[in-house]
């Protein structure tokens, strides 16, 4: 593809779907480079040049539309934006579920990830590349293509059907049809490949909720007992009552309580929020940002989906205090693309609280003003970065940024932005309704409150557990069926993390427990392998995710990540000294990883690779 603008011409459908979004171009206009600068938005009035931060959204209206972004399309997104043709290629191939080639309109992602590896999806991909060919290869009006971590890991082996929005005559087009086959069997793929709509329907999100309609329960308990769709239902099961107290404390009396309950973040930094909260409201700037980091792609986790689709106006209601609190006007929510059924939800969720007075000029009557944008990721891991997220809405490629500054100081569109998961956000409810101290009594002194767990791989009973901090990992797999026989080993805390071993299943579930135990809690995954799993296929699969989802901005990680990979795959079958070559080299790459990668990715890519050499002894 060309990297500068070109004479390729966009179809209707395609014109349509970016006119729907930016609204239409003025009469006459071209998008030559001489007059792109006097276009103007229909909504709004605001130059074309100050909104780059909807590309990724228009990016987004074409792929829905039609099914892959052609030469036309992104070159009139890009006279429409003012983006530099080669700039937005660059953010196009940054994403995994675009596709700049053309492609049938029905596209099957089947998870070859860690749990549902697990679970067997081998076996399925055989079979289709058997029926349908090759990976990648169009066949029937449909291809279908291996996925990372699609968070359905209860359900594995799962797989998702995304057929592209249908133009009717007119122009006018639909949103694209998903459709999850969880688990998945080659007859149910093919099924719903030849037809998403006829599909298996979805489970409700109770089912990943073993747990649902427990006495105790905190964060999942309007899971499976409230309608997720209704707001008054909500709202007689409790909630706002916690905005109410919110607006009744004021800004520096949430952010006390937030920070007297000891509400630690749970993406997996395990940062105190209340600081976090109060160094985005002391900076000497008007404008700031709140962002939710809802592109919950660590493989093993799924809690975040199971709470924005069986809970969402949970998440609405939190983002907003946490928006007061730190002196927000506008809120943003970034989405996994993986996630159709959180999206619907939260848009409607959002969309019923905008007319009851819950969201806009004027919360609730108290001259607040607050509004949530949803943003939708397109498959990169690395966007679960708190600056890569930025960049990622900004209209950029998804990379992180060097930190100082921090987000608290110069965040979303350089201003100080508080950055929170969907977890975390959802504790601020329970610190607010019942303070600060009766939240802190739940726990241990230094892991305050409970904790969501996304139990998977080869257990009875999978799902998302919620347990008081200090309940231990013996105590967790209980509840979800017990100890497997011939359990061979816990991965704690997803690809990132480590491996725990038989013998150490009573180390408690907190913070400080998990790093004595030499682990780490992580986003709350716990995948189970019993003597059935392959563990060095396990960490090949670890290793090629990491290889995958590098943003490649830095050596360390760009190269460490293929150098661990390759290491891995030469070893898979020897033992001893055939190995230590190897398993030195992968000491010495993992080493430069941790100590020279820009962010999170590199700095853990080796951690569970580590833990299985060192705790488990492959490869003795």
């Amino acid at each position: 593809m060309d990297l500068k603008y070109t004479d390729a011409k966009p179809s209707d459908a395609e014109r349509a779907a970016v006119d729907e979004l930016l609204g239409p171009a003025p009469t006459g206009w071209e998008g030559g480079e001489r007059d792109v600068a006097d276009l103007r938005w229909a909504k709004g009035g605001h130059e074309a040049r100050d909104r780059r931060d909807l590309l990724l959204p228009a990016l987004h209206a074409v792929n829905d539309r039609v099914g892959w972004l052609s030469e036309g399309a992104l070159d009139y997104i890009c006279r429409r934006l003012t983006v530099p043709p080669a700039e937005a290629y660059g953010v196009a191939t940054f994403y995994a579920m675009f596709s700049l080639r053309p492609r049938p309109a029905t596209v099957l992602h089947v998870c070859t990830d860690i749990a549902c590896a697990a679970r067997g999806s081998k076996r399925v991909t055989e079979s289709l590349t058997s029926r349908l060919g090759p990976a990648g290869t169009p066949a029937g009006g449909a291809v279908w293509q291996e996925s990372p971590c699609l968070g359905l890991c209860e359900r594995a082996p799962a797989a998702l059907v995304i057929r592209a929005g249908e133009v009717p005559e007119g122009g006018a087009g639909t949103t694209p049809t998903a459709a999850v086959v969880a688990p998945a069997t080659p007859d149910a793929l093919l099924l719903a490949v030849r037809d998403p709509g006829r599909a298996a329907p979805e489970p409700p999100p109770v089912a990943a909720v073993p747990q649902a309609g427990r006495p105790g329960l905190v964060l999942l308990r309007r899971v499976g007992t409230a309608d997720p769709s209704d707001l008054d239902d909500y709202r007689a099961h409790g909630g706002y009552t916690a905005l109410r107290n919110a607006f009744a404390l004021g800004p520096a009396g949430v952010i006390r309580e937030v920070s007297d309950s000891g509400l630690l973040g749970r993406g997996g930094a395990a940062f105190p929020t209340g600081r976090k909260w109060q160094a985005t409201a002391s900076q000497p700037v008007r404008t700031r940002y709140l962002v939710c980091n809802a592109d919950e792609s660590e493989p093993g986790t799924f809690k975040d989906r199971v709470l924005m689709e069986g809970d969402p106006y949970a998440l609405i209601e939190a983002m907003t205090i946490a928006g007061y609190a730190v002196g927000a006007h506008r809120g943003y929510l970034y989405l996994r693309g993986e996630y159709p059924r959180a999206l619907a939800r939260l848009t409607h969720a959002a969309e019923r609280a905008r007319t009851r007075g819950l969201l806009g000029d004027d919360v609730l009557g108290h001259g607040y003003a607050f509004d949530i944008e949803i943003r939708r990721g397109a498959g990169a891991y690395i966007c679960g970065e708190e600056t890569a997220i930025f960049n990622s809405i900004e209209g950029h490629r998804g990379e992180p940024r060097t930190k100082p500054p921090f987000p608290v100081e110069q965040g979303l569109f350089g201003r100080p932005t508080a950055v929170n998961n969907v977890e975390t956000l959802v504790n601020v409810l329970p610190v607010l309704e019942h303070g600060a101290a009766a939240y802190a009594a739940t726990g241990t002194p230094s892991s305050t409150g409970t904790k969501l767990f996304c139990v998977a791989g080869t257990v009875g009973r999978p799902g998302v557990f919620e347990v008081p901090f200090g309940a231990t990992l013996r105590d967790l797999l209980d509840l979800a069926g017990g100890v497997p026989p011939g359990l061979r080993a816990v991965l704690l805390g997803g690809a990132a993390g480590g491996f725990l071993r038989p013998d150490e299943l009573d180390v408690p579930l907190t913070f400080e427990g998990a790093r004595a135990a030499g682990a780490t809690l992580g986003s709350g995954v716990v995948l189970v392998l019993d003597d059935t799993v392959d563990l060095p296929r396990i960490l090949i699969r670890v290793a090629e995710f990491f290889r995958d989802e590098s943003c490649g901005q830095c050596v360390p990680c760009r190269v460490g990540t293929v150098r661990q990979e390759e290491a891995l795959h030469r070893i898979a079958d020897l033992r001893g000294a055939a190995a230590a070559a190897d398993v030195a080299l992968l000491r010495e790459v993992g080493q430069v990883m941790r100590d020279a990668s820009i962010c999170g990715l590199g700095q853990t890519a080796w951690n569970a690779v580590e833990s299985a050499i060192d705790r488990l002894g492959a490869y003795e």
